[in-house]
């Protein structure tokens, strides 16, 4: 269906690929993946066509429609959500648009003499309306926007009031209802929270054509994915299976790379170190000049390529006493709306409670109450004894001055560190070079998530409060992020929709629904055991 055939493509002095293939052939479920940078935007841009590579080709079969689900949305306003969505259907949304007028046109006194034409014209559009399978596209729309999270209300609200993280979730819609041929994701689940990654799963499972996705969920790659292909160093190579088999193939073949390497190379130097002893002695000639033909037409090996992470010494958390939080009989409502009526609950050192519970349960209000962001109606909210606590949410960017660069910004909060060592730090959470350089008002999201996880981490609390932490985090950086957590010796309460961060680092789960609040002493893994679900209600 889609061919990248030989494409080299260079961004300033930035060579992103060189002579570089790859195809996508039709009902493939294929994962682009490579550090930040690396080009998997570029390859998105070039089979949308808005990017043409400098050489090569690439080659789309005829017919073949694209959906391209991108990181930006553009202008939504004045439609319900419902309408934005059907708007961005494609040809049929074209179609029914045509429809549209044309029945305005033959009710239309003043067009009477068009009459006919127009009833002709309404006779072919109605038909490739039909064939479109037009007349279900409001009920699709409405079953795909129900699967993303939308409640009616939203659904039959205006567009315009949505938040940017909703207006993602319609432009994700309208690209699952245009139903093309081939589906170009990039970061489909950003802004997804379980149930809805859980049903785009389940909707990408069924779905007949071709999807080409980049995501920082491996748990999503991994249900979904049969072939990945690693964008590195302006090559593309490909791997059969899904990401955890990426990863063994990957290692594997770096392992035996670089012990060819050094064998090569430590023949190449045991043959010039003859070549050294003996080219002055003309009784050894001929055996030296053998030896030099023979190291000039040895194909060589290129040296390893390793991808660059940094690590960071973290110091360990201050230990805390034993009772962390204390929650006792604590009701929070908004307006006529009970989030909690008479909580209670106990978190206890080194505990690592993972709160779980669908859009609107209560997750955020929670952690803000512990956090001491917000008071309860009723009830007490109490931290134990020597308690440092560190608050992350979705908000904590906005303390980040954006005049500031991003090493001024941990220079401002760690005065006393020196630069070699806030700059390591920075290193190991993606900023590398002139990165530390840029203002942290032209950050990009997830480069904001990330500064504000260095500088906590930097002088870590003993008692983690984090609202989904790893949005917008690179798989690379979220691996740093999690063995670091895995190895915290401290306290946390934490919400996140990855699932693989979700039962690598929790050891407790606190299910909120609308029955009520219900505690499991294991982790996430144990909770889906024990329950049968991925998240409640989801199985």
């Amino acid at each position: 269906m889609i061919r990248l055939d030989s494409v080299t493509r260079q961004h300033g002095k930035q060579i992103l690929f060189v002579d570089a293939s790859l195809s996508l052939f039709k009902g493939e479920k294929v994962g682009l993946v490579g550090p930040n940078g690396s080009g998997k935007s570029t390859i998105f841009r070039m089979i949308a066509g808005d990017d043409p590579p400098d050489a090569g080709t690439v080659v789309i079969d005829r017919g073949v429609t694209l959906g391209w689900f991108k990181q930006s949305v553009g202008d939504m306003h004045g439609r319900t959500v419902v309408e934005e969505t059907m708007a961005g259907a494609g040809e049929v949304a074209d179609v029914a648009h045509e429809l549209h007028l044309l029945e305005h046109g033959m009710a239309d006194p003043e067009r009477f003499d068009e009459l006919e034409a127009l009833v002709e014209r309404f006779g072919e559009v109605q038909a490739r309306f039909d064939a479109l399978d037009g007349y279900a596209l409001e009920a699709r729309a409405r079953e795909i926007l129900a699967g993303l999270g939308f409640a009616t209300d939203l659904v039959d609200g205006d567009v315009g009031n949505l938040s940017g993280g909703w207006k993602m979730r319609v432009a994700l819609a309208q690209i699952l209802l245009k139903r093309p041929d081939a589906l170009l994701l990039d970061e489909p689940t950003n802004h997804l929270d379980i149930e809805s990654i859980v049903w785009l799963e389940r909707w990408l499972r069924e779905f007949e054509g071709a999807v080409l996705m980049t995501s920082h969920d491996r748990e999503f790659m991994n249900r979904l994915v049969t072939r990945i292909v690693d964008l590195d160093g302006g090559e593309l190579m490909t791997y059969t299976g899904d990401y955890e088999s990426y990863m063994r193939q990957r290692a594997l073949a770096e392992a035996q790379h670089e012990a060819q390497y050094a064998r090569q190379q430590a023949m190449l130097a045991k043959e010039q170190a003859f070549i050294d002893r003996f080219k002055a002695r003309a009784s050894h000639a001929a055996q030296v000049q053998s030896r030099v033909k023979k190291l000039d037409k040895i194909e060589k090996i290129e040296p390893p390529r390793r991808r660059r992470v940094i690590e960071f010494d973290f110091p360990k958390a201050p230990r805390s006493g034993d009772d962390v939080a204390k929650l006792e009989g604590v009701s929070k409502r908004y307006g006529a709306r009970v989030i909690y009526d008479g909580l209670d609950l106990l978190i206890r050192r080194r505990e690592r409670w993972c709160v779980m519970g669908v859009n609107g349960a209560g997750k955020s209000t929670l952690l803000k109450l512990v956090a001491r962001e917000s008071r309860p109606d009723t009830g007490t909210v109490t931290i134990g004894a020597s308690v440092k606590a560190g608050y992350f949410s979705q908000h904590a960017m906005e303390v980040l001055d954006p005049s500031r660069t991003v090493l001024e910004a941990l220079e401002g909060a760690y005065a006393k560190a020196s630069i070699a060592s806030l700059r390591t730090l920075l290193g190991a959470f993606g900023f590398s070079g002139d990165d530390v350089e840029k203002r942290c008002g032209v950050l990009s999201g997830g480069e904001q998530a990330r500064l504000v996880l260095a500088r906590m981490m930097f002088d870590p609390p003993n008692f983690l409060v984090l609202d989904e932490p790893t949005n917008h985090l690179d798989l690379d950086t979220k691996a740093m992020l999690t063995r670091l957590l895995s190895e915290y010796e401290g306290t946390m309460l934490f919400v996140s929709h990855d699932r693989h961060f979700l039962a690598a680092i929790s050891n407790r789960v606190l299910e909120v629904t609308a029955d009520g609040v219900r505690a499991y002493g294991g982790g996430y893994s144990e909770y889906v055991a024990e329950t049968g679900h991925i998240a409640p209600g989801v199985t």
